[in-house]
């Protein structure tokens, strides 16, 4: 059994330090594509996770003309295409500037925003404004172009689901105004919510000189003085300061229907969608609302409304096809980066070890990686698996920090049913 640790037992995910820039820039894009195993792969940025019905179907062709007819959701409702010919760029780019998904080559990898996907469906306030607003901006930027493509913006509706995501810059929801916080920083600053989304790219401005010396690509890698001072600069130029903690645990979307069926909502196992699922879900959002929202946690809502029978109807059918619709799913809350054979990194396949341990559903989430760079992990308290040269090692997690002295040992490798059970146990913490 994991023993629960108090805070200050905890170290840091990641034993690499943090990530400067000593190199390049290598964050896959749809014009610099990655080399898989399994073919090059790119990576689509989706503001906000907002899809029409027509870009999603764009994205449909792209996959299957160019890659493995399969689309993989990401931690922050992007889209990946695998599988494909490390030659077809230029067409790739063509088609998806051709349906307006790729606005300017040169901001491309640096439109990553985060939105909260319920925002104006379930009486919150909706971002959609902010969203095309700060994505304007952005694509507008000289210097926005700059940014590396793991810099984040979170726009949140104020119930802290994307708040607690660790952005780079976050946008809060808070009447007629926003908050604006730099990082982690627990003061934000209060700014008139028109006003917002230009406030966020000064702040990513302000972070890129902040960054010239210390080479970091994110807030969080700025040297501690270097960072307070961030805040502090940004913090002059906005509104009043404002205490408020981050949110330490995200609680995303539950499968299902929301607010009297203003919207539906499915989770896509280990956020891999085939070519059908991804039409049935296109073409249930082309009778509703059009639209698409991918969500940071590898799911997706669909707007409606829906009266209460399609609702359900449409549910049945999700489901039928083989998506989580309900938070009962034994495949609830169960995440893995991509592992063999499409990773060289990944130790495991960690992909069909996740599939033979999912059982009940657990309180905590899980997370399997095949190495230690943990690729796509998630935020705020979990499990996490991590396939190690003689087995797996399972750690609970919470924030950025894990507990090294987990009293499970390293589960060896070709005992699987012994890894099942630890792992379902190490979720009912």
């Amino acid at each position: 059994m994991l023993a629960a640790m108090p805070d200050s037992a905890l170290s840091p995910l990641s034993a690499g330090g943090p990530a400067l820039r000593d190199s390049g820039d290598a964050c896959p894009g749809t014009l610099r594509l990655h080399r898989a195993d399994d073919g090059a792969l790119a990576r689509v940025r989706v503001p906000g996770g907002v899809l029409s019905a027509d870009r999603a179907d764009a994205l449909l062709a792209a996959a299957g003309r160019f890659g493995d007819s399969e689309l993989h959701l990401t931690s922050r409702g992007n889209v990946q295409l695998r599988g494909l010919d490390a030659e077809c760029g230029g067409g790739l780019a063509e088609l998806l500037t051709a349906a307006g998904l790729l606005p300017s080559a040169a901001h491309e990898r640096a439109r990553n925003i985060v939105a909260s996907p319920l925002a104006g469906l379930d009486g919150s306030p909706p971002v959609s404004g902010w969203l095309s607003g700060l994505d304007g901006l952005v694509c507008g930027s000289a210097a926005a172009a700059s940014l590396s493509g793991r810099f984040l913006f979170a726009l949140d509706d104020g119930r802290g689901d994307v708040d607690a995501l660790g952005a780079d810059v976050t946008l809060i929801a808070a009447g007629d105004s926003c908050l604006l916080r730099i990082g982690a920083s627990d003061e934000v600053f209060r700014v008139p919510g028109g006003e917002g989304p230009r406030a966020a790219l000064l702040a990513a401005e302000a972070f890129l000189r902040a960054a010239r010396e210390s080479g970091a690509w994110r807030v969080k890698d700025l040297p501690d003085g270097v960072r307070a001072d961030l805040v502090r600069t940004v913090g002059a130029g906005a509104g009043p300061a404002v205490h408020r903690p981050r949110p330490r645990t995200a609680t995303p979307p539950a499968p299902g229907a929301h607010a009297s069926a203003s919207a539906i909502s499915v989770d896509v196992p280990l956020g891999r969608l085939t070519s059908s699922q991804w039409r049935l879900l296109t073409e249930t959002a082309r009778r509703y609302g059009n639209e698409l929202r991918l969500t940071p946690w590898r799911g997706i809502v669909v707007p409606g409304p829906f009266a209460h029978d399609e609702a359900v109807e449409a549910l049945r059918a999700l489901d039928a096809a083989g998506l989580i619709t309900a938070p009962d799913s034994p495949w609830t809350g169960v995440g893995a980066c991509i592992g063999r054979p499409g990773c060289a990194k990944s130790l495991s396949d960690v992909r069909a070890e996740a599939g033979a341990a999912v059982g009940p559903v657990g309180r905590l989430p899980v997370y399997w990686s095949g190495c230690e760079r943990r690729c796509g992990h998630p935020h705020g308290e979990w499990i996490d698996v991590v396939a190690t040269p003689d087995g797996h090692r399972i750690s609970h997690v919470r924030g950025e920090r894990r507990d090294p002295r987990t009293t499970v040992p390293t589960v060896r490798n070709g005992a699987p049913a012994r890894l099942a059970a630890a792992v379902a146990e190490a979720r009912a913490l």
